[in-house]
């Protein structure tokens, strides 16, 4: 059985027991969080498909822990202008296990 659930603006498909990396989520490291933004339930191909949530279902994850992603480097140049600029970047992340699907 799968989902997918709205998680801060981005749609993901979970299954039970599976480890995620979400937008940072303000929680502490161990904490429960619920959504109920379930958007489609696939049970064994029995697919139902909300309009546009599901009634009823949600995702229970745990926060696991606080992570960084990579670095991304951002440059702007313009030719013969004498005009650079370097930019860097590192996302914040979670890292959530599912701990149970209600649906």
């Amino acid at each position: 059985m799968y989902v997918i659930v709205d998680i801060q603006g981005q749609q993901f498909k979970v299954e039970q027991g599976q480890k995620l990396f979400v937008h940072r989520i303000n929680a502490e490291q161990g904490a429960v969080v619920e959504f109920d933004k379930v958007m489609l339930k696939d049970n064994d191909g029995t697919v139902t498909v909300g309009t546009p949530v599901i009634d009823g279902a949600k995702v229970v994850l745990e926060v696991l822990s606080h992570v960084k992603g990579d670095k991304v480097l951002i440059f702007k140049k313009k030719r013969r202008k004498g005009y650079r600029r370097l930019n860097g970047h590192r996302q914040q992340f979670s890292e959530v296990l599912v701990k149970e699907i209600v649906a």
